[in-house]
């Protein structure tokens, strides 16, 4: 089941990532990360409530308090990213963290993958970074991209880190993800705030209307992302973590499957030879299990 749940992981957000880069291009990046993680709450809410899942509370939850204080900034990193740069290079990049930091916590934890998966692991990630196209020619990547997408990098690995041990329930995850959503709200509702004090235009082009047709889409990408973390924490809860950190790592190669079919962009060579190898990837690190 680890490698189910890590997988779906990455169709989710890898999927976020696409919606949240593409409306990023004309709502402000702030506004995007709290009005989609407002929505999410909502329905966390409701979920929280259905399941009593109140009565899991406990000192665990600190862990979804300080995911959901990390996790705006990072996603402000990486939607800034995505609107200065290219997804191809942002999105791959963006992946670094989400390995790293959680395969560290499971070496920390004692965990040793078998040779089969320490080889998957490895095509697993060098396809992920080939799958996003990286540039080897022509215009660089300004160094502000950069620099936005390996913070935002390692903000997504320390919350995935995070979630995964605030709870060890289902009804107990959906507490600590309602948290950590409530969290992401205020903490980003507050950078907002300042933004606009300081002058930035909080709404788009086009005011309250169009930020009300853009909220359907603002659902799916809150939904979306509450939904990875939930089924990244299960993962890691029900098998190797270094194993579900890898897994889950893969969606830069459903952000450019979603550039392809939805912007008609066309997959370079490097790209197919790197999805490619994220497959094989996948098939050792599930036959090592």
């Amino acid at each position: 089941m680890t490698a189910v749940f890590a997988l779906a992981t990455s169709l989710l957000w890898g999927l976020a990532d696409f919606g949240g880069g593409l409306l990023t291009r004309r709502l402000h990046a702030l506004t995007v990360v709290v009005v989609s993680q407002t929505l999410a709450a909502l329905v966390l809410g409701v979920i929280v409530v259905a399941t009593s899942g109140w009565r899991e509370a406990g000192p665990q939850l600190w862990f979804a308090v300080a995911a959901g204080v990390v996790g705006p900034a990072a996603m402000l990193c990486f939607y800034r990213a995505l609107a200065l740069g290219p997804m191809g290079v942002v999105s791959p990049l963006g992946s670094i963290g989400t390995v790293l930091v959680p395969l560290g916590v499971g070496f920390v934890a004692g965990e040793r993958p078998g040779l089969l998966q320490a080889a998957g692991m490895a095509v697993a990630v060098i396809g992920v970074l080939l799958a996003g196209g990286p540039q080897v020619g022509g215009a660089s990547v300004a160094r502000r991209t950069i620099a936005l997408t390996l913070v935002s990098a390692l903000g997504f690995g320390a919350v995935m880190a995070l979630i995964a041990e605030a709870s060890t329930t289902l009804t107990g995850l959906f507490l600590a993800l309602f948290v950590q959503r409530l969290c992401n709200v205020a903490v980003g509702g507050a950078a907002l705030y300042a933004s606009v004090r300081r002058g930035t235009q909080a709404l788009p082009e086009g005011g309250i209307g169009a930020l009300r047709d853009a909220l359907p889409a603002l659902g799916f990408i809150g939904i979306a992302d509450v939904a990875a973390n939930g089924t990244y924490a299960l993962a890691a809860q029900n098998g190797p973590v270094t194993m579900a950190a890898v897994l889950a790592s893969l969606y830069p190669v459903v952000t450019a499957l979603a550039a392809l079919g939805v912007l008609k962009e066309r997959m370079r060579a490097i790209q197919t030879a790197g999805a490619s190898l994220a497959l094989v990837g996948t098939v050792l690190l599930a036959s090592g299990g």
